[in-house]
């Protein structure tokens, strides 16, 4: 069931509201935060907020709190998104059901608000750019894997922010100490690994924008061009958007690569309110 309650703030001049939290299940990890622009403020679009830190539960939601603060202020809502993480119950499959369902659970909180979910971009960092475009092809998936079936909230676009997109390179390459079998468990499970990489699920139908900075040490590049290459080769909207800056520059409000993520937001907002998914995005 979903539960809200209203968060304290800082008692600043801040014009965004105070964001209210929504649980999605019993786990003090199934909750997200609502960021609404201030009262008066059309409302720009919708933004589903996916923490990084490869998928452990050393990271948390507050990753993504000042992007949620920057985009209210810019007249998105935001959806910052919480969910079980390898650590502290999560892992295969339980962090793929919480996003899944932490995802359709923005039905109930727009509802209460009066949102148009005609326009809702999945924004993902690093771990959390792998699980927002694979959100994106949970329709795809067959019956019994985690997050299969007809989403409740749709996602019209995905803004990837040096995401993992590439299991099967990132496990090839050990990134983070083993960090994708960490996450999958059982090596010896082929279906998982298969259902869970976005590699697996091109094309998908909406646009796809992986932005990756130019100096990320963290997350390689080949793991951006990688999924841009297969995806816009299937005929899938994919385009690789090179940004100034390491792996927190896409994450900190105020730097050339959050501008740059900002007005793919725009881009993607103005497609979905056109009611036009608009031609592949680039290659």
């Amino acid at each position: 069931m979903l539960t809200a309650c209203r968060l304290r703030t800082g008692s600043g001049t801040a014009s965004p509201a105070a964001p209210q939290r929504y649980g999605y299940g019993e786990d003090p990890s199934q909750f997200a935060d609502l960021h609404l622009p201030a009262a008066g403020l059309a409302v720009r679009g919708v933004v589903v907020i996916i923490h990084g830190g490869y998928w452990r539960s050393t990271y948390g939601a507050e990753l993504g709190e000042p992007l949620a603060q920057d985009l209210a202020g810019r007249g998105y809502a935001c959806w910052n998104l919480e969910y079980r993480r390898a650590g502290n119950g999560g892992g295969w499959p339980a962090t793929f059901d919480d996003v899944a369902a932490g995802i359709d659970a923005l039905a109930a909180a727009a509802g209460e608000h009066g949102l148009d979910l005609r326009s809702t971009t999945a924004l993902g960092h690093s771990a959390g750019g792998h699980l927002a475009v694979w959100a994106a092809g949970r329709a795809g998936l067959p019956s019994g894997a985690p997050g299969a079936g007809v989403p409740t909230v749709p996602l019209t676009a995905v803004v990837s922010q040096a995401g993992v997109l590439d299991l099967g390179e990132a496990r090839r390459l050990g990134l983070s100490d083993g960090a994708v079998e960490n996450l999958l468990g059982d090596p010896g499970d082929p279906e998982r690994y298969r259902f869970a990489d976005p590699m697996t699920a091109i094309p998908l139908n909406v646009p796809v924008y992986a932005v990756h900075g130019m100096h990320d040490a963290t997350v390689p590049l080949s793991q951006s061009e990688g999924y841009v290459r297969e995806a816009t080769a299937a005929g899938a909207r994919a385009e690789l958007v090179l940004v100034p800056g390491d792996h927190f520059a896409v994450i900190t409000p105020g730097s050339e690569a959050w501008e740059r993520i900002v007005g793919l937001l725009d881009d993607a907002a103005d497609a979905a309110d056109a009611g036009d998914p608009g031609p592949p995005v680039g290659g």
